[in-house]
């Protein structure tokens, strides 16, 4: 008989201590992996810089993973769960999970100042400020990304995309997409 048969609570402090290291390495790795994924559309900017991945979590082993659609119909989230899918499946998770959830609804605001800045060197003028009513009426001051002028007019309040509108510049006479402030 074994005189111990409970190990004694420093043994199960470090297995959990150990567990809860994998668990965090896991889900580190889950996160990097979903982070890969690039938004189909500006195929500069990863879904993490959008701001679109919300979420990872590692559940029994498999990696759930939420997302936020930029707005309820954007037709590319089929095609971002499909690729945070094939990214998870890359780095050895098996049948990941990917959760599209709608509330809280995304906003600009979500996006990364890197994001922003990837999108201004793409030639997009991200989003000027934060989300507000203000900003909805496209009151928003917007700045060239060419040369950064804010001597700029909207044309149109759709540019390539829904969530874009197209701008032009009366300083260098170039037209550019804004991404809405939302």
């Amino acid at each position: 008989m074994d005189p111990h048969p409970n190990p004694p609570p420093s043994r199960g402090r470090e297995k959990r201590e150990r567990d809860d290291a994998d668990a965090d390495d896991l889900r580190a790795l889950a996160w990097k992996a979903a982070a890969s994924v690039v938004d189909p559309e500006i195929p500069v900017l990863s879904i993490a810089d959008l701001g679109v991945l919300r979420d990872v979590q590692i559940v029994d082993g498999t990696a759930e993973v939420t997302i936020t659609p930029t707005y309820s119909g954007c037709p590319a989230m089929n095609l971002i769960a499909l690729n945070v899918e094939l990214a998870l499946e890359e780095v050895g998770f098996v049948t990941p999970r990917i959760k599209t959830v709608l509330s809280p609804a995304w906003t600009t605001d979500w996006m990364t100042e890197k994001g922003k800045e990837t999108l201004r060197k793409y030639g997009i003028a991200p989003p000027a400020g934060k989300a507000s009513r203000r900003a909805l009426f496209g009151e928003d001051q917007v700045a060239c990304p060419h040369c950064a002028s804010t001597d700029t007019e909207r044309i149109s309040e759709f540019g390539s995309t829904a969530c874009k509108a197209l701008w032009r510049c009366r300083a260098c006479a170039e037209p550019f997409d804004y991404f809405k402030c939302i």
